[in-house]
């Protein structure tokens, strides 16, 4: 029978703080990115600001209330989740009507909420929003 060495203290340290890490990133990636928890669409009124905010022909993001808006034309306004649906991050950056998941390097269309590369692979659900006063509000509410 032939006997192995013991492994080191620091061997075994090195080898637990690796491991320690390795689970660190895989909880951020599945839980909003970046452990901001809660739900993926407001349950209440949300007041995102003023409405000319988002440009038409384009869309903005709102990563604090976790809302995508996009303006297809002057008067119409369309929102989504701005959780991704393939590992539950908030959306990072968007350009001109696309939005990206700097995650895993998904990207949606913020005027459908269609999953336009992957990983993920279904829609963003979408958010009622309405203009009240010159001011956008997405509600949870259908």
């Amino acid at each position: 029978m032939t006997s192995r060495p013991a492994a080191s203290r620091r061997t075994l340290l090195r080898g637990a703080a690796l491991a320690g890490a390795a689970g660190a990133g895989l909880a951020a990636c599945g839980d909003g990115g970046g452990g901001t928890g809660g739900g993926e669409t407001p349950t209440a009124p949300v007041d995102l600001g003023a409405a000319d905010e988002v440009p038409v022909g384009g869309a903005r993001l709102y990563r604090e209330q976790r809302v995508l808006v996009s303006r297809p034309a002057e008067d119409e306004y369309k929102a989504f989740s701005a959780v991704c649906t393939h590992q539950r991050c908030v959306l990072s950056a968007v350009e001109g009507t696309g939005a990206d998941c700097a995650c895993h390097g998904s990207r949606f269309d913020a005027e459908t909420g269609r999953a336009l590369r992957g990983p993920a692979t279904k829609a963003l659900p979408a958010v009622p929003v309405s203009v009240k006063d010159g001011r956008l509000v997405a509600s949870g509410d259908a």
